[in-house]
């Protein structure tokens, strides 16, 4: 059951995912996997597993490699299932959050949703989790004022076999030079092939750069703060609501041209 775990993890099906497709709870999941032998598996849910993984018995495990190849046909399989799984697909349309988009980007949505829910219910006591989830906000945060993050994302994708590595859904030409950057770099910190003192080195710039946009953009936010209570002043109100926001902003916007002029 070890191996089955490991094939598991490349493909990168959860558990919330694999619950979905045997039709079982998530805890039942963790039943079946802490088993010594699939086969004291429910007959019926070892033969989807076994279909699932397109091999025809447990000794079968074992001569699994995971390619990129294989883990397409896989997802292929189980994609199909939920595509014709009425009750997969039956998200609550009266959940706002799901509210305008289409049925592909629902399901799509779902899953992730799903996925860090399952991934923060067994966050431990480090809370690495919360930490993953932070920064994955902040990356998505961040996506429209820095395109290269697209390319990283599709990196990845590649890296892990979930996309064929001659795939391009963005700029051809700056995600190819920027896979082969990225991967030339990804090279060399495997590798161990920099010296501690140039990385050294290249970390305090990495930092410095960091402090200074940090600096900047507080800089920015207390200048703005500044400007919004002025407006604020001027204006005779003592908050920003509803009702005057739009006339706040128009002043503020005002403020800032008067400080440019001068």
């Amino acid at each position: 059951m070890e191996r089955l775990n490991e094939i598991l993890h490349e493909l990168g099906i959860s558990k919330v995912k694999l619950a979905k497709y045997l039709g079982v709870s998530r805890q039942m999941i963790y039943n079946y996997l802490e088993l010594d032998d699939i086969n004291k598996w429910p007959k019926d849910k070892k033969v989807l597993l076994l279909n699932l993984l397109g091999i025809k018995s447990g000794e079968d495990l074992k001569n699994i490699k995971v390619d990129t190849d294989y883990i397409l046909d896989v997802e292929t399989r189980i994609n199909t299932l939920f595509e014709n799984n009425e009750k997969i697909n039956a998200i609550n349309e009266s959940n706002a959050i799901y509210q305008g988009l289409s049925k592909q980007n629902k399901t799509l949505m779902h899953d992730l949703i799903e996925l860090m829910k399952e991934k923060l219910e067994e966050d431990d006591k480090t809370g690495e989790a919360y930490h993953i989830f932070k920064y994955l906000y902040h990356f998505l945060q961040s996506l429209d004022s820095n395109k290269e993050l697209k390319y990283i994302l599709g990196y990845i994708s590649k890296a892990a076999g979930f996309t064929k590595p001659e795939e391009y859904v963005f700029d051809q030409e700056e995600q190819f030079v920027f896979e082969s950057v990225f991967y030339t770099a990804m090279v060399l910190y495997e590798n161990g092939g920099a010296s501690k003192t140039k990385l050294a080195e290249a970390h305090k710039r990495f930092v410095n750069q960091i402090e200074h946009k940090r600096e900047e953009k507080m800089s920015r936010t207390l200048e703005l703060n500044t400007y919004k209570v002025q407006a604020l002043k001027e204006l005779g109100y003592t908050e920003i609501s509803e009702k005057n926001a739009s006339e706040v902003l128009e002043k503020i916007a005002e403020i800032q041209s008067r400080k440019v002029t001068n």
